[in-house]
């Protein structure tokens, strides 16, 4: 939701929440309606009072029905957080984040020299998939060479599984593991 929408739900609920009150205030005879009455009449004969309530009226008008009637999230939002869409003649298929960051995980596994694999997938506006990269490594590891095999593998498997290319990979080398040591 955007922060103009949030600043009026709140704004709205206040007044709903006014006219609440006085409506109860009524109800159980704590005021009577001519004590409402003066107060309405006093706002309404004062000119800049009246030309403020028109202004926010309308506003409210205005917000109300386009949140009625129109969706406040657009399909090019959904399509990021649900994954990309691929069509064809026999039908659509839906390859989400979890799927691709899934295939980057099991292949950045795959190296020996890699632990603590974190992956983050993103999608641009033209539906180009961007990987982000967490990892550590062992030491020893020549961190250049590593990172080149992993990035040609990761987009090899990716493309053959998904049919999806790869615009870039981000690798981040967290830090260096410390050596495991073996059992004795």
């Amino acid at each position: 939701m955007k922060v103009i929408e949030k600043i009026t739900l709140v704004i709205y609920s206040y007044i709903v929440l006014l006219l609440a009150l006085i409506f109860y205030l009524l109800v159980l005879n704590w005021t009577n309606t001519d004590t409402i009455v003066i107060l309405i009449d006093k706002v309404l004969n004062n000119q800049t009072y009246t030309n403020i309530m028109l202004v926010v009226n309308t506003i409210f008008v205005i917000l109300s029905i386009k949140c009625i009637f129109f969706d406040s999230s657009s399909k090019k939002e959904k399509g990021k957080v649900e994954g990309i869409l691929l069509e064809n003649e026999s039908g659509k298929l839906l390859i989400s984040k979890d799927t691709i960051e899934n295939l980057v995980n099991s292949v950045a596994n795959g190296f020996e020299t890699t632990k603590n694999v974190s992956t983050k997938v993103i999608f641009d506006d033209d539906n180009n998939v961007k990987i982000d990269l967490t990892i550590l490594v062992l030491p020893n590891t020549i961190i250049k060479e590593l990172s080149s095999n992993m990035q040609m593998r990761i987009k090899e498997v990716v493309k053959k599984a998904t049919d999806l290319d790869i615009k870039e990979i981000n690798i981040n080398i967290k830090n260096i593991s410390p050596e495991q040591q073996e059992a004795q």
